[in-house]
């Protein structure tokens, strides 16, 4: 399903002085990049694009953007094309949209021999018009309207993934049973028991870094084989794309190094879930100035009052537009009591218990939101909590009293879905979701749910034939 990419057709001119373009031009001359891929980030967080052979770069085959079929924003998981789409189905055509290079995002992959990465915006060939429903557009539309209200957001990202002995391939040939840990004991913060997979670490911090994806720590988590890596704070469009790459270039890095590795948000029962906890703040436009921290607010911990209510729109609208946080079946199975993933959206200061965990001292205040697993999308799931942010600040929400204490026993308070079917729900009924996102953005992954959730109830498990085979 690929097509040629033709520079004739053009949408608008490219800037030729684009410094990072210009850097990559003069790699490809040299021989240092003789490899550039071009790629889109779709519904399910993955990165999706094609490789261009460097002497055709040079050529211009890419001035224009690179060609793709739109059933790449309107799949599942295994790539199937789903009903229920409005912008791409059988009637449409399955025709191509542009995927046009943002070169400010252009990376050299150290993991990867003498090739670069761009990620790219997504086109409507006629009149050149962004695809509404493609993640990172509904990210940048967010970041504009915090821009409009004069704010610009801040973030960074934690991810948490397991370590695995078993390839994928050796999970797929067992028919995708439980894999083997690499390790044997809880190995939160343990330094022993990381050594044992530093090569892989070292590797994802080292590497990373080189490719403009500032790794800051990495730590053994709360379970055997399990990892957490600390990506350095930005703005968040900055931060959403770090994310997306890390993802990808650490399964890369994994695979090419032999080595297996998941970012699932609950990869077994028994297992620990792993997290993609965001950590946010609000700043003037310029992004020189904090507006977390205010003391004389009268409010805890000097909190300002526009970001208290930045937070108690978070909070308000975390269980409306938990799709977009927790996207998958999996996702739910996350939040458990007593799991280290949160349940009930309460907030606190340093509370590992509660939802949102208020962090840090003076300028350095931030939130972090500690709903999304390993598996998140981060531009939706970022775009979710700006677009409920700015909504708190747009109806003045009083944020609600600090929870103390054990925040998976707290009574009388919201919680996330229990499971993807009632998230969908929720998305049903919301008008916030609506008025941040539009109807189509809405629809288009309302519809990507409904076809996650009915395949899973389609499917007999295990768990089915364990637990019925015999005694039903």
């Amino acid at each position: 399903m690929t097509t040629v990419m033709h520079a004739e057709h053009a949408t608008h001119d490219p800037s030729p002085d684009h410094p990072r373009l210009q850097e990559l031009q003069a790699l490809v001359r040299d021989g240092r990049i003789d490899t550039l891929i071009v790629a889109i980030t779709d519904m399910q967080g993955r990165l999706m694009g094609k490789r261009v052979q460097a002497q055709a770069f040079l050529s211009g085959v890419i001035d224009h953007g690179a060609h793709f079929c739109t059933y790449l924003l309107g799949t599942d998981m295994e790539m199937n094309t789903p009903e229920g789409f409005a912008l791409m189905n059988w009637e449409t055509g399955y025709g191509d949209w542009i995927a046009e290079p943002v070169w400010d995002t252009l990376r050299v992959l150290p993991w990867l021999e003498k090739t670069a990465l761009v990620l790219s915006d997504t086109y409507n060939e006629e009149d050149h018009a962004e695809i509404p429903v493609s993640p990172r557009t509904i990210l940048k539309r967010q970041v504009a309207k915090a821009a409009t209200a004069g704010i610009a957001v801040k973030a960074g990202s934690e991810f948490e993934y397991y370590v695995l002995k078993d390839s994928w391939e050796e999970s797929a040939r067992a028919g995708w049973s439980v894999p083997q840990r690499f390790g044997y004991y809880n190995e939160d913060y343990h330094l022993l028991q990381a050594t044992k997979a530093e090569p892989l670490h070292r590797l994802l911090r080292n590497q990373m870094t080189e490719a403009r994806i500032p790794i800051e720590f990495s730590k053994g988590e709360a379970a055997p084989g399990q990892h957490e890596v600390n990506i350095r704070y930005d703005h968040v469009l900055e931060s959403a794309d770090r994310s997306v790459i890390f993802k990808h270039g650490a399964k890369e890095i994994a695979y090419l190094n032999g080595w297996g590795i998941t970012f699932m948000s609950k990869p077994d029962h028994t297992w620990t879930g792993s997290s993609g906890h965001l950590h946010m703040s609000i700043w003037d436009t310029a992004g020189d100035r904090p507006l977390t921290h205010e003391p004389d607010s009268g409010l805890p911990y000097g909190i300002s009052r526009q970001f208290s209510q930045f937070v108690a729109g978070m909070m308000a609208y975390s269980r409306e537009l938990a799709v977009f946080i927790a996207p998958n079946v999996n996702s739910y199975k996350r939040y458990a009591s007593l799991s280290w993933a949160p349940v009930n959206i309460v907030w606190g200061r340093d509370n590992r218990t509660t939802g949102f965990r208020l962090v840090g001292h003076g300028p350095s205040l931030h939130v972090e939101d500690r709903f999304p697993g390993g598996d998140m999308n981060a531009y939706l799931t970022y775009a979710a909590m700006i677009g409920a942010g700015l909504r708190g600040i747009e109806q003045e929400l009083t944020l609600v009293d600090e929870f103390k204490g054990n925040g998976y026993i707290a009574k009388g308070v919201a919680r996330m879905p229990r499971a993807l079917y009632e998230a969908i729900a929720e998305l049903e009924r919301s008008q916030a979701a609506v008025d941040i996102f539009g109807q189509d953005v809405v629809a288009h992954y309302l519809n990507a749910a409904r076809v996650e959730q009915e395949t899973y109830d389609s499917i007999v498990h295990d768990w089915d034939r364990e637990r019925y085979l015999e005694r039903a």
